[in-house]
């Protein structure tokens, strides 16, 4: 018989798959639902962590915040000047930022209090400084938001201007004056940018004050000793670095992932059912039809290649079907249910999307993972009972 491809093999196996359609229709409706919930976890892991990623390259080498009785205090603008007496640091800038909840929409604004004139330590940061000349927006008492502020405030009917309530009771009025978008969903989902008077003026905050103060390292391996003399330097301060952020933020997503673990490890532990289900042996008929097509001249290698192209058709039209499944469901449907395991379910933070992020080495494992797995397990009991004697077999 001719090597390769035989087309009539092909049509035998659909018409064998036929002759058994509800069994097979089970077991590929299993199989394709079973690589679209595998799928789905690793690609919201994967666009998470991409995500994150990006969020963490676009921070400064060091954060300094101020610490009393283990809480964050505001922390003197002052002690910038000593800082940079320190060798290796190129530049320390004082940052107002902070937290502000908008009780009507249910969510946490983070505002951002910006000095045009200073250098940005973000790519966002510079854009919107390049597009807003923040001078004018103090003085017309206006700010920036991201796309998804934009979104919640819109929802409350706020879509001109934005009250902002200050701690002593009283409303600042303030007018959007634009919305900025960024390759970073985080930063356009939740972000507010104003001017450095306009943050003080909402939340009270003095001016020789600040939230923390950033540096910048131009030399890596410098970054721990910079850290380490800060350190000296103000006894009452907690010194970070992009490196322990990253730790600390690894951590967090390890945990989760843990619970993403279960899911797979049941998704999983489902799929080798079938696995042994095909591996405990063929049926009487199905041995019956093998012993009757050895009977008219079939090779054994005519069989094994039919029970092939029986195990491929399914399995490779339910792992495409289960992958486009599962794109679906993240991409388009942002992944309701599954994406809160990493998220949380707190209602203080608007929406943002799950950024395209396709990992190709996450696609050929798990193709690798049940494709060929699947394939084995239908081939191995079809070797085993063509090797048996055909009159026993047809008995």
């Amino acid at each position: 018989m001719r090597r390769g491809i035989n087309l009539y093999l092909i049509e035998f196996a659909i018409n064998s798959l036929l002759r058994e359609k509800w069994k097979n229709i089970f077991i590929f409706i299993t199989f394709t639902l079973l690589i679209a919930l595998l799928s789905s976890m690793f690609q919201i892991a994967s666009s998470i962590r991409y995500e994150l990623s990006l969020s963490l390259e676009s921070l400064p080498d060091i954060f300094i915040q101020k610490r009393k009785a283990g809480r964050v205090y505001d922390i003197e603008v002052d002690r910038v000047d000593r800082i940079l007496e320190i060798e290796g640091v190129k530049s320390a800038k004082p940052r107002v930022w902070g937290y502000y909840y908008f009780e009507n929409g249910g969510v946490n604004l983070s505002i951002v209090g910006i000095d045009q004139y200073q250098t940005q330590y973000r790519d966002t940061l510079k854009s919107i400084v390049s597009r807003f000349d923040f001078d004018e927006l103090d003085r017309n008492s206006s700010m920036v938001v991201g796309v998804g502020v934009k979104r919640a405030l819109e929802e409350s009917y706020y879509d001109r201007y934005f009250n902002f309530i200050r701690p002593d009771g009283t409303i600042k009025k303030v007018y959007i004056a634009g919305v900025f978008d960024s390759n970073i969903s985080l930063e356009a989902n939740d972000m507010v940018v104003v001017s450095q008077e306009s943050f003080r003026d909402i939340f009270q905050m003095d001016s020789s004050l600040a939230t923390d103060i950033v540096v910048e390292v131009p030399n890596r391996s410098e970054i721990p000793t910079v850290a380490t003399k800060i350190k000296l330097l103000y006894p009452d301060t907690r010194v970070l670095t992009r490196d322990d952020l990253k730790v600390s933020y690894q951590n967090i997503f390890d945990y989760k992932q843990g619970i993403f673990l279960t899911l797979f490890i049941i998704a999983i532990f489902t799929f080798f059912i079938i696995i042994y289900d095909k591996l405990s042996g063929l049926n009487s008929q199905e041995k019956r039809e093998i012993g009757i097509l050895r009977a008219v001249g079939w090779s054994m290698e005519d069989i094994l290649k039919e029970r092939f192209y029986e195990a491929s058709i399914i399995s490779i039209l339910s792992f495409v079907l289960g992958y486009i499944i599962s794109l679906y469901y993240v991409y388009i449907l942002k992944a309701p249910l599954l994406r809160g395991v990493f998220e949380g379910y707190s209602k203080l933070r608007t929406e943002f999307n799950l950024p395209f992020h396709f990992d190709t080495q996450i696609a050929i494992m798990l193709f690798l993972l049940t494709v060929p797995i699947y394939i084995g397990a239908n081939i191995i009991p079809a070797w085993i009972a063509s090797s048996i004697d055909i009159d026993e077999v047809i008995k």
